[in-house]
């Protein structure tokens, strides 16, 4: 299946000169799209790349850069979080000056016995899992981050945990998928999709055809309406976050620090405002503050509420912060599904569709992890992780 893309037709219909011919169409040029492109290409799959506006446009320029196992209790997705920081650390090694790859670890803190006993429990069992968790006292936290303030209950350390910059992740991964052969197409809007009978052959844009064999869904919060392209239901729904950015420091901040609740919130289903600190500084200086959610649709307005609470929360943690400004906030859409596991994988439902999609707030750091898989399971070899709890006609997936 290699070579280089090839003019080609639509299924039922004459080919445009401009029509071209792929083994995969990868919808959506974000992290995880930009990750499965350069898996497969560097498998050596002939792959296009579409976006309906600029790469790492969408939700990738619009996170803090995560690549956590911390925030993940033991299941499918700390399984997928392991097998990621695997391929951050080992296959993407050479890689990770591009896009600011920080080893820098997080540190998660308890103001309050009982939720020091519930992060114990939660260390307990990742630790179980293989994840290095490391029970951390009071007197311990102020040597780990000395600019917290006094009196907290305790916390946990996890070395594993890292950032990147998200935005230079995008760009250098479509440029090495580019280098391994793939065509990348922005601004092309994917409005339907190629059909051989039930099974899906392509893509349909208003300058082209693309046809593919396999065809992935990787079009973050808009990939339920790429699903419905082919006829099949994927609750993918939006969730709206803010971040906020304050003037450049000297370094202060050492590691991502957030508060244990921090855990709850990214597992629950309520969409009312949610918001819970997660702080941590950038080799810029700046300092991001997050972390805040709420599903409220495709509501794009700012939220004094949201910029509120996390200005709050970050001086509860760190009261130094009140002497320095806020110099900008920025917010997006997290790709969100109901029972909070990626959709990764062929759909049965339409054959020749596949997903990478729903990640929520982790698709930064999932993608490494979601991208090496599809290829793998693209080129029809076995895969590192069971795809089967992440299938899209699962039990449980429903709004």
């Amino acid at each position: 299946m290699n070579g280089r893309a090839r003019e080609g037709g639509a299924a039922g219909g004459g080919a445009a000169a401009d029509d071209l011919s792929f083994d995969v169409a990868v919808v959506g040029a974000g992290a995880v799209g930009a990750a499965t492109a350069f898996f497969a290409a560097r498998a050596g799959l002939r792959v296009a790349v579409l976006d309906r506006g600029a790469p790492g446009g969408g939700t990738s320029s619009a996170g803090e850069g995560n690549v956590l196992v911390s925030d993940k209790d033991i299941g499918p997705e700390l399984d997928l979080a392991r097998h990621s920081q695997r391929v951050w650390r080992e296959e993407l090694a050479e890689h990770g000056h591009h896009w600011e790859f920080e080893s820098k670890g997080g540190v998660v803190v308890a103001a309050t016995l009982a939720s020091r006993d519930a992060l114990r429990a939660l260390t307990a069992r990742q630790r179980a899992a293989g994840v290095v968790a490391l029970d951390v006292g009071p007197d311990e936290l102020g040597a780990l981050e000395p600019g917290l303030r006094p009196g907290l209950a305790g916390g946990a350390h996890y070395p594993e945990d890292a950032q990147v910059q998200p935005v230079l992740l995008v760009a250098h991964l479509l440029r090495l998928a580019r280098a391994a052969g793939a065509t990348v197409l922005p601004h092309e809007p994917v409005t339907g999709l190629l059909r051989s009978g039930e099974r899906v052959t392509g893509v349909r844009t208003p300058r082209r055809s693309v046809v593919a064999p396999a065809v992935v869904n990787a079009a973050g919060t808009w990939a339920g309406e790429v699903a419905a392209l082919a006829g099949v239901r994927l609750p993918v729904l939006p969730r709206r976050g803010f971040v906020l950015v304050t003037e450049p420091l000297p370094p202060t901040i050492r590691h991502k620090v957030y508060a244990a609740e921090y855990v709850g919130d990214v597992g629950s289903s309520d969409a009312a405002l949610q918001s819970s600190p997660v702080i941590e500084g950038t080799p810029a200086g700046t300092v991001l503050i997050g972390s805040t959610r709420e599903r409220v649709g495709f509501d794009r307005r700012p939220s004094r509420a949201a910029l509120g609470a996390l200005a709050r929360g970050a001086l509860g943690l760190f009261p130094a912060l009140h002497a320095v400004r806020a110099i900008r906030a920025y917010h997006g859409f997290r790709p969100y599904c109901p029972d909070h596991l990626p959709v990764i994988g062929p759909d049965p439902r339409a054959p020749g569709l596949w997903h990478a999609c729903g990640h929520e707030g982790a698709g930064i750091g999932l993608s490494a992890g979601t991208g090496q898989l599809l290829a793998q399971a693209l080129t029809g070899g076995p895969t590192a992780l069971d795809l089967a709890p992440f299938a899209p006609d699962r039990k449980g997936l429903a709004a």
